[in-house]
């Protein structure tokens, strides 16, 4: 899933240029292309497809040119996550019934993508031989109010799969009281969005819990995959609902498992997220660039790839970002902000 257009990372992401097809962690790849590459010894890919906006394919073929062009779909609005991994279910189902299926997003990261792809082919080991929907939960470090929660139930694993238990309920973002008590207990996990299934449970899943948007993809499945694609997408895709796959499949269906997993994940929904996931030094401060001097600094994340020197002395707690002769350097309490000097500029 590669359509979102959020500019948190301003003013290196933009609405025509997100954080997915930047290079957020300076090692000379986009995280779109971070995500495609964890995925290189599961699937092959003619078998990688790409759910974006139709203002960025352009961007999608030039970064992942291995992708074929006809397995990049384009979204003429955005209607959320459910109708998206609709449409591209819809796609794959009348290429392979029989197909088993990972939707991730495109813009996080992982640290240790060895045990990401264990955990994932694990994962489609069970899907394929049951008719379970599984959602990968990360093992919290921290009390994160930022992020959904997994509520499992650990008294019994799977019968077919030790390291995959039930759901017991989905949690929303909670506020830090809640989320500390969370972190206290064994049974919690972040939702990552990481979702595993076949093609048959999940069409099945929208039909029963999301009939309206099923009956939009069964009346133009015969165009899917023909030259008329594009047009029948671009003429009825604003009649889906707009709702993510959390509230339509993932809360109503029953048989919903969790696999507990620890493989460095972040979202990256912010400035301080990505100092989280940086490598800092012993002050605490993360430099991402060539040639970047810190003096008298702490807690403080540069990011500067572009320019021959950066210099910063005497900060405590500061974003510093530049990108295209912009130059941001915002407290990191005050981050919130930042969307409104990207709507400004």
């Amino acid at each position: 899933m590669a359509g979102g257009v959020g500019s948190r990372f301003w003013p290196m992401s933009t609405h025509e240029c997100p954080k997915q097809f930047i290079d957020v962690l300076g090692v000379g790849r986009s995280l779109l292309q971070l995500t495609y590459d964890r995925f290189k010894t599961i699937v092959p890919p003619e078998n990688v497809w790409i759910v974006t906006n139709a203002n960025y394919t352009e961007l999608v073929e030039k970064q992942l040119p291995e992708v074929p062009k006809e397995n990049v779909l384009s979204e003429p609005c955005r209607r959320n996550t459910a109708p998206c991994i609709a449409y591209v279910s819809w796609r794959i189902k009348k290429l392979n019934a029989k197909a088993n299926i990972v939707v991730t997003p495109s813009d996080h990261i992982v640290t240790n993508p060895e045990e990401f792809r264990r955990i994932v082919v694990n994962c489609l080991q069970f899907t394929a031989e049951t008719d379970a929907i599984v959602t990968l939960g990360i093992k919290p470090n921290r009390p994160e109010t930022g992020y959904g929660y997994i509520q499992a139930d650990l008294t019994t694993s799977s019968a077919r799969n030790r390291e995959i238990f039930r759901v017991d309920q989905f949690r929303e973002k909670p506020n830090l009281e809640t989320a500390e008590r969370y972190i206290k207990q064994s049974n919690f996990f972040w939702n990552a969005g990481i979702f595993v299934w076949s093609v048959s449970t999940i069409v099945n899943a929208f039909r029963i819990y999301e009939p309206g948007i099923a009956r939009i993809f069964e009346r133009i499945i015969d165009q899917l995959g023909t030259a008329s694609e594009q047009q029948i997408i671009n003429e009825v895709y604003g009649e889906c609902e707009n709702i993510s796959v959390d509230y339509a499949i993932m809360e109503k269906a029953e048989e919903i498992f969790v696999c507990p997993a620890d493989f460095g994940w972040s979202d990256l929904g912010t400035w301080g997220s990505l100092l989280l996931q940086s490598k800092r030094d012993l002050y605490g401060n993360a430099a991402i660039g060539q040639n970047i001097h810190l003096y008298d600094t702490k807690n403080t994340i540069v990011h500067a790839t572009e320019e021959k020197m950066v210099v910063v002395q005497g900060l405590d707690g500061y974003i510093v970002a530049e990108k295209d002769n912009v130059l941001l350097v915002c407290r990191m309490s005050e981050e919130q902000r930042i969307k409104q000097f990207s709507e400004e500029s």
